[in-house]
């Protein structure tokens, strides 16, 4: 059965795209936590942070998600974060980059 992410990239169910590259895919969430809150997810389907994530493409999603935060104006910073699994925050079983950003942000984050 495919992820809702998935389901986003073949066109079933609408989002507000920002890029998309041959790789990857980037979409706002439609649940933001700050005022800028994209997800960057890569087309291949990983489950997870823990499932055989390459160096190649963990670079590839981060360099991705440094070009969205510029494109998106977040020159006085901005937060990258992956969550892992159940008990790490993760909702969606597709591996996917959160970039937040647009206003200060506390630590710890949760």
């Amino acid at each position: 059965m495919p992820t809702l992410f998935e389901r986003i990239m073949d066109g079933e169910i609408p989002s507000d795209q920002v890029y998309e590259d041959e790789i990857c895919v980037v979409f706002r969430d439609v649940a933001p936590q700050a005022p800028t809150h994209v997800l960057v997810v890569p087309r291949t389907p990983i489950q997870s942070l823990a499932d055989g994530l390459n160096a190649a493409l963990a670079g590839h999603l981060l360099v991705v998600a440094n070009k969205v935060a510029q494109q998106e104006g977040l020159s006085d910073g901005y937060r990258v974060v992956i969550n892992c699994g159940a008990d790490g925050g993760q909702s969606v079983d597709h591996l996917h980059v959160h970039v937040l950003g647009g206003r200060a942000l506390g630590w710890p984050p949760g």
